[in-house]
């Protein structure tokens, strides 16, 4: 029995999987109190978090009103202005969640971190979606009077936010060829996913974790292009930071750039690298004093905030110096995701036909009753001799013909009865 469309029109609507988190965080809920409220477990929060799953029937009703912003942080405005209204900012930041007792104290809680400018200033650009992915609806993104269609929104947004993103995934990687291959990537599958994309609250920041885990996949140790990374910087203060960057462990580095070089906050951070929040404060405060070790003035700032504004001041710098290759035109990219999605559904219906082919041709050509298999022959010694009467001879026979032929004279108890 399907359900009515009445019934989808009466669900709750749920903000996007990382606003879901940040309000949670806001109202000081953990995973095992949301989970133990709607009934499910802390896995399955999780996921509605991560945007893998999302909560349906009466657990959607619940969680919804479980996280719903307080009365007076409900803006006023209408529907249709919602729709239409820019998103907020880096300047503009959102309330930060209430700082947890086992966070660090030397990473700062706040949201309002200092973002770069321009796409041409900083190499570490945050790449947010003020310009492009809060108008998209429905397929088409609404600039000014003109709605643009599906490809000319995902050109405009691949324009720019393509180049930031390869120069933060050299920062993650060390290998500039690896970098414009992971964002390419990314933007090959978002637009193979663009209906899902287009209607997110930030499609830059989906593509972002998109390319961020295509370059940091384990299985690029067995490709010879990408095993080793490039060649480190010349200068020794950028090679320095090059080289304490690398020795990171992968989750730790990710956090450091999405902090200091990106410009997240905590929770978004912690979002995007799908750990708890004073896990990703654990993480970069570890990370910060690993690359403390090898930059001596970021050892001797006083506050964490200057050390924040320094490392991103550091980690454009080094992605600006390197010579990042530049990503190949829009039309390409999504002419290669074009033809991977044909190649794939090619295959697949190729790998269907001859999977029927061999079934029928084994159907076909396969007996149909059992015959056990025939043991060979083998020399069997030790055989002791058959026992009881021999083989008569012919001698043997010639007598016993003879003593049946003739008559024998004597009692007739004592005369055998020949038949």
């Amino acid at each position: 029995m399907t359900r009515s469309t009445t019934d989808e029109a009466a669900a709750p609507q749920l903000p996007s999987p990382k606003e879901r988190r940040r309000l949670r965080e806001a109202k000081s809920l953990s995973e095992e109190q949301v989970a133990a409220a709607v009934g499910v477990t802390r896995a399955t929060v999780r996921s509605w978090e991560t945007g893998r799953t999302s909560p349906r029937g009466r657990k959607r009703a619940l969680y919804a009103k479980l996280i719903a912003p307080e009365p007076e942080a409900i803006a006023t405005t209408t529907p249709a202005a919602a729709m239409t209204a820019p998103a907020p900012t880096p300047e503009a930041p959102t309330p930060a969640p209430k700082a947890p007792e086992t966070a660090p104290e030397a990473v700062p809680q706040t949201a309002s971190k200092a973002a770069p400018e321009t796409a041409g200033e900083s190499a570490v650009d945050r790449n947010t979606d003020t310009d492009t992915g809060t108008e998209v609806r429905a397929g088409a993104e609404a600039v000014g009077e003109r709605r643009l269609s599906p490809a000319e929104a995902f050109d405009e947004l691949y324009t720019r936010t393509a180049p930031g993103l390869v120069r933060q995934a050299y920062l993650l990687t060390g290998r500039r060829a690896l970098a414009r291959e992971s964002v390419e990537r990314a933007f090959q599958l978002a637009w193979h996913r663009w209906p899902e994309v287009a209607v997110d609250r930030d499609p830059a920041g989906w593509i972002r974790a998109a390319a961020y885990e295509y370059a940091m996949s384990p299985w690029h140790r067995l490709r010879r292009a990408h095993r080793h990374p490039d060649a480190p910087p010349t200068e020794p203060g950028k090679r320095a930071l090059f080289d304490a960057l690398l020795d990171l462990p992968p989750a730790y580095r990710r956090t450091l750039l999405l902090y200091d070089g990106v410009g997240l906050d905590l929770p978004e951070t912690a979002a995007e690298t799908e750990a708890s929040t004073p896990a990703a404060a654990g993480r970069l405060m570890t990370a910060r004093a690993a690359v403390a070790e090898q930059l001596p003035e970021l050892a001797s700032a006083a506050t964490p905030a200057e050390q924040s504004a320094l490392l991103h001041d550091r980690l454009g710098g080094l992605a600006r110096a390197e010579h990042v290759p530049v990503p190949r035109p829009a039309r390409a990219v999504r002419t290669g995701s074009e033809d991977r999605a044909r190649l794939w559904t090619r295959a697949a219906v190729a790998g269907v036909a001859l999977l029927i082919a061999v079934t029928g041709l084994t159907l076909h050509t396969a007996p149909t009753h059992y015959e056990p298999p025939i043991s060979p022959a083998e020399r069997v010694g030790g055989v002791p001799p058959r026992g009881g009467p021999q083989k008569l001879t012919a001698q043997d026979l010639k007598l016993q013909k003879t003593l049946r032929e003739q008559l024998a004279h004597g009692p007739e108890r004592l005369v055998p009865q020949l038949r």
